[in-house]
């Protein structure tokens, strides 16, 4: 039985203004009011759309 790490990331900055990818990108990782926190798998994928959208997440 293998065990993923995971990662929590925390929506500090509205994506109200920014690119129509960021927003999606905001959904796609589970994020949808201010400060929400949503717990992923750590893949490269997941760290990809953090990468992405770098300056509207904080990583816990």
């Amino acid at each position: 039985m293998t065990t993923q790490s995971t990662v929590k990331v925390q929506l500090v900055r509205s994506p109200i203004g920014t690119k129509v990818s960021h927003r999606a990108t905001v959904r796609g990782l589970g994020l949808r009011k201010l400060n929400s926190v949503s717990e992923l798998q750590d893949t490269p994928a997941v760290r990809g759309m953090i990468n992405k959208i770098s300056y509207l997440v904080k990583v816990l």
